[in-house]
């Protein structure tokens, strides 16, 4: 990402650019509005006496009342933003909060309160009394009753979606949302039906037996965003190898390895500076090239609801259905190879997600935080079994079966009742014929007698 993108995504994330951008709207409005007032439109607004007929001290009265209410629905705004992030952060994940402040329904709410006082002030100021120089800017004025009524119906809006968005199916549908269309950004090729990952074919070329020079880290913090092919053609002009040592969303510490170079001799300092600034870290992770960390949100989420203090089932579930639908969504997706070549020489070597690593990051926290509960078992069950009917890998169908055994060996050691214990071994009976492709009685006989 150029430094303009940078910035660009930096001011749609901030609370205040878009608000800021309705402001200066407001001014340009009610400057045009006031310009055209004083054209001299009197005769046409007589015509309209119920309408256009405020002198001016019933007119600056109206624009005063405006203003003043619109700043104490700005506050009132504000508080109930302030409750929403509370209440989020502390009953689902704080990880989520940045979804709230990036939301474009609060900043355009925002906007349109600030817009409507600031366009009331502007007003207000040009409104002169009965004497000789007397100036009523009745357009203006009667477009600022308008807006107040448009603020009122904003305002009724704005509550219902607050009641809306903080419903916990609201926010994990939301975060699901964005990582798939992260997904379907990163990647877009379809994997055909039993072919391999490109990372299982073998590599091309060697890697060279020459000495590794490291690249350190300049500063700390996460890895929001790699530009591939700034490094691409870093390592074609220097003729070398640039190898990844750190993946999309890892914590980098600084002066630690950012990346190493297939290099003799240690490279100079212009070299060092252009391949660090293809590495964009940032104080927390974003979804703009992680996928993984929209899984991360709704993990979180998931381990909040199962905790002993909160004892949120349902909320557990609905967790696991939309991993279920983010994992199938990468099921038959290509991931694209870790090693990229140019002219058949190996250039880069990248880390990067694979779909092993996506369903660990789904199941296995979850996994483990849900020692005898049947009905996540179950739920996790069904969700292996759904996204193995659209994996088109079969390595990517192996990594689904161990996630299914593993489930197998914690109900065995955490499940005590006979009835709860039959349901699992029905359902584990139909994931594994999903998985296999073959009745289960032929293939897992003895291993099922040892889970029953």
């Amino acid at each position: 990402m150029n430094r303009f993108g940078r910035l660009w995504d930096y001011l749609r994330s901030s609370f205040w650019f878009v608000p800021s951008l309705m402001v200066s709207g407001s001014i340009v409005l009610a400057a045009a509005l006031i310009e055209i007032d004083s054209a001299g439109r009197d005769e046409w607004f007589a015509q309209w006496p119920r309408l256009f007929g405020a002198g001016a001290e019933g007119a600056r009265g109206m624009m005063s009342t405006i203003a003043s209410s619109m700043m104490t629905v700005v506050g009132v705004t504000f508080s109930m933003i302030l409750v929403v992030l509370a209440l989020a952060s502390s009953q689902y994940t704080s990880r989520v909060l940045r979804n709230f402040i990036r939301s474009r329904v609060t900043q355009v709410v925002l906007g349109t309160f600030a817009g409507i006082f600031t366009y009331c002030l502007i007003v207000l100021r040009t409104i002169r009394g009965n004497d000789a120089s007397a100036f009523v800017p009745t357009l203006a004025v009667f477009f600022g009753f308008l807006l107040a009524l448009g603020g009122v119906s904003t305002l009724m809006f704005f509550i219902h979606h607050v009641a809306s968005s903080i419903q916990a199916s609201s926010i994990i549908a939301t975060v699901a949302n964005e990582t798939m269309l992260t997904i379907d950004r990163l990647f877009p090729g379809r994997l055909e039906q039993g072919s391999n990952d490109d990372d299982e074919q073998p590599a091309i070329l060697p890697l060279p037996k020459g000495s590794w020079q490291s690249v350190p880290a300049k500063r700390n913090g996460y890895l929001k965003n790699v530009d591939s092919e700034a490094l691409l053609r870093l390592a074609r002009k220097h003729k070398t190898i640039v190898c990844m040592e750190r993946g999309i969303g890892d914590f980098v510490v600084e002066n630690t390895t950012l990346v190493s170079l297939a290099l003799e001799d240690p490279p100079d300092v212009e070299l060092i500076g252009a391949l660090q600034s293809a590495f964009i870290l940032d104080r927390h992770r974003t979804l703009e090239q992680d996928a993984a960390f929209g899984i991360r949100q709704i993990v979180d989420m998931a381990l909040r609801a199962l905790s002993p203090s909160t004892n949120d089932i349902t909320t557990a579930v609905m967790c696991v259905d939309y991993l279920t639908a983010i994992l199938s969504r990468v099921a038959s997706r290509r991931i694209p190879s870790s090693h990229r070549y140019e002219d058949g020489d190996l250039r880069v070597i990248t880390s990067g997600p694979t779909f092993a690593k996506l369903v660990a990051e789904s199941f296995d926290q979850i996994r483990g935080s849900a020692d005898g509960n049947v009905g996540i078992m179950l739920r996790m069950l069904g969700a292996l079994q759904t996204v193995a009917s659209l994996a088109a890998s079969p390595r990517r169908l192996r990594a689904l079966r161990e996630q299914v055994e593993w489930l197998a060996e914690l109900a065995e050691h955490t499940v005590e009742s006979s009835h709860d214990r039959s349901r699992i071994d029905a359902r584990l009976t139909r994931v594994r014929e999903a998985l296999e492709g073959e009745p289960s009685s032929s293939r897992h006989g003895g291993k099922e007698a040892s889970h029953g």
